[in-house]
């Protein structure tokens, strides 16, 4: 997969990274990490390209994407999208189960989750349908997750153009940085599970 989306990106440019980066949200096992700093990589070498064009149409893709999966969410309901994941989560390398976690990490954080999640792998496109689900206001949405995308798209693709050639460098420590969070987020769903439970309770 890393092959050809490079070959996307140097033949097609920004709208080859607006696309991918576009799938990426709507396919979460697109790693948006591989286009990112390859992206960060290509501005570095060719005079074409700059950080600010790389970063309009990261952005624009992965909004477009959230938004996509936002209206999903809020059309669809929560019954259907869990009968789509079921029947073909298989090809997104999704389950029921990552679905869950999303929801419950908005219903805990409410729309500050939308901006948060930006950073967790995985999450950071399935937020978008709890998000939807809960018929969250689309402005403030559409808000929080720019925000939060240019930030993360801002930081991968300036690592892509300092390591320049050494770009796939990133790959490496971003497998650390995932791990770390989803150690972070087991942390907090049991603590949500915890929280849940107490409210019950009372």
């Amino acid at each position: 997969m890393q092959e050809w989306i490079m070959k996307v990106m140097e033949q097609f440019g920004y709208f080859g990274v607006f696309l991918l980066i576009l799938l990426e949200n709507v396919f979460p096992p697109i790693p948006s990490e591989v286009i990112l700093t390859f992206g960060g990589f290509m501005v570095d070498e060719s005079p074409k390209l700059t950080f600010t064009g790389m970063l309009i149409a990261s952005t624009l893709g992965a909004v477009i994407g959230a938004i996509i999966l936002y209206y999903a969410g809020h059309v669809l309901g929560l019954k259907r999208i869990e009968k789509i994941v079921d029947k073909y989560g298989f090809i997104l390398r999704l389950d029921i189960h990552d679905l869950h976690n999303a929801n419950k990490w908005f219903n805990k954080y409410g729309n500050t989750a939308v901006f948060l999640c930006r950073f967790v792998p995985l999450i950071r496109s399935l937020i978008s349908i709890p998000a939807g689900l809960s018929q969250m206001a689309i402005v403030p949405f559409i808000i929080y997750t720019t925000i939060g995308t240019l930030i993360w798209n801002a930081v991968l693709i300036y690592l892509g153009m300092i390591l320049g050639q050494n770009w796939e460098l990133v790959l490496h420590y971003f497998d650390i940085y995932s791990n770390v969070l989803y150690v972070l987020m087991a942390i907090l769903l049991i603590d949500c599970i915890f929280w849940l439970y107490r409210r019950k309770k009372h």
